[in-house]
């Protein structure tokens, strides 16, 4: 039967663009592919080409976007500078992408509140750059730091190497202003280091993924850069579940680390082979640690406990060229693991007390399916990822989906959770009752609707 609908695309498209005042909306094919189908992480079963790509300019750009959403009843998918490894912002068949990158002004850098007002597009890197200039630093350091947007680390909580002293995003977000579906802005939170008033939808939205409402400003808490001399080093372990058991004591010896990333035998082996060096050789588990303001005796105490669980190729540097050498070898992990294969890098987490049981069991499961699986990660706050891998050009095997499904259900039997840092987008959803269990997954249904009743924002995507 022929289906006779009521407006054809071209009407949608000219009432979509006498609603956006100050951005811009492209509909040429080539421009809404590109930002349709993330290179990262897209899957044609998931992902669509949308109708159209608006970059906005203003909150009031944001609110005629979504009027055409309701008005038509098509779903808003929201990007800011498209970086998610877990089809969070790709387009979906039909929609309208809506990004925020262009909305990316500092609004405001106050050193007497220590705090920034920044708009969502603001890179990570600019606005710690910017701090900086002032004695201040921003603190969240995602892999992404250099092209990820603030209001993308919000939506998705992002991590990084220093939420080990740190915390995620979510330890470091004062305030948001958020664009419901229904077109309302709401100032949330505020610009006070202590909130106690209301319930606490400031951190509702964190980590929401564009599900419940679109960010257009955030306010975030700022640090004075630390006094001192920082140290970075690196030691070799004979297993990663040694080396898992020493950070535990690190992280309990009152030396507060900044840094402590651990890298696995596979992945030592990688980046020899990227890097043109030789460490896989000898070590078969590597530990790549930073403290931001060292003293003698912080450095005596880790000397000492290094020794106690018989590390070896223990160097220490304040030199910051050095140092910057070291920070390079942490970045290029993951392109040394990712080169010139098929790859899927996952993002469990557990207590501090099972890493070492949660890096062993990965190191069986690969034994068992005859995988290659990557370990590395914030070994400092239990952040496992884990990269399994198989040959380019091949469907991943049936022994990949198993493996994750292990992981997977071994993370959440030690008490963690199988996203810490990178959000669950469209590859978790499957998981919220496993992980949430079936009351919780309820509630947050229910907040969804809500906030959300027609299901516009970025549905399917977090909660499905």
């Amino acid at each position: 039967m022929a289906a006779f609908t009521a407006y054809d695309n071209e009407e949608i498209l000219d009432y979509l663009r006498s609603q956006v005042s100050t951005g811009v909306v492209h509909t040429d094919e080539k421009t809404v592919r590109a930002h349709s189908f993330s290179p990262l992480e897209s899957d044609p079963r998931t992902s669509g080409l949308a109708l159209a790509y608006v970059e906005a300019t203003s909150t009031l750009d944001v609110q005629g976007v979504l009027r055409t959403a309701r008005k038509f009843h098509l779903p808003v998918v929201t990007q800011d500078h498209f970086t998610s490894t877990v089809i969070g912002a790709d387009g979906i068949e039909g929609s309208l992408l809506l990004s925020t990158a262009k909305m990316n002004k500092i609004l405001e850098l106050n050193k007497e509140d220590s705090l920034a007002v920044v708009e969502p597009g603001v890179l990570n890197s600019d606005l710690d750059k910017a701090a900086r200039a002032q004695g201040l630093f921003f603190a969240p350091d995602p892999g992404s730091k250099t092209t990820s947007g603030i209001g993308g680390n919000v939506a998705t909580n992002a991590g990084g190497m220093s939420t080990v002293k740190y915390g995620s995003t979510k330890e470091n977000v004062l305030g948001l202003k958020v664009v419901l579906a229904d077109g309302r802005e709401l100032k949330l939170g505020g610009r006070t280091l202590k909130q106690a008033f209301g319930y606490d939808l400031t951190q509702l939205f964190v980590g929401s993924e564009g599900t419940l409402g679109v960010i257009t400003e955030v306010t975030v808490k700022l640090l004075p850069i630390p006094l001192g001399t920082p140290l970075m080093g690196v030691a070799s372990f004979s297993s990663m579940d040694v080396l898992a058991k020493a950070v535990e004591e690190i992280r309990g010896s009152g030396i507060y680390p900044t840094m402590l990333e651990a890298f696995d035998h596979n992945t030592l082996g990688a980046l020899d082979r990227y890097r043109g060096t030789h460490y896989a050789q000898t070590s078969d588990a590597m530990l790549i640690f930073k403290i931001d303001a060292a003293t003698p005796e912080a450095e005596g105490v880790l000397r000492a406990l290094f020794t106690r669980f018989k590390a070896t190729d223990v160097w220490v540097t304040s030199k910051p060229d050095e140092q910057a050498n070291l920070m390079q070898m942490r970045w290029d992990m993951l392109p040394a693991v990712f080169k010139g294969q098929n790859h899927i890098m996952e993002d469990m987490a557990v207590p501090l007390s099972k890493l070492a049981e949660m890096v062993d069991y990965i190191a069986r499961v690969g034994e068992q399916l005859d995988l290659r699986i990557y370990t590395a990660g914030h070994a400092g706050d239990g952040n496992v990822h884990s990269t399994v891998t198989w040959p380019k050009g091949e469907e991943a095997p049936a022994a990949v989906t198993q493996a994750l499904r292990l992981m997977f259900r071994k993370a959440l039997e030690l008490g963690g959770t199988i996203s810490g840092e990178h959000s669950v987008g469209m590859l978790k959803t499957q998981w919220n009752n496993e992980e949430l269990g079936d009351d919780v997954d309820m509630v947050q249904h229910q907040i969804k609707s809500l906030l959300d009743p027609m299901n516009l924002l970025n549905p399917k995507r977090k909660i499905n």
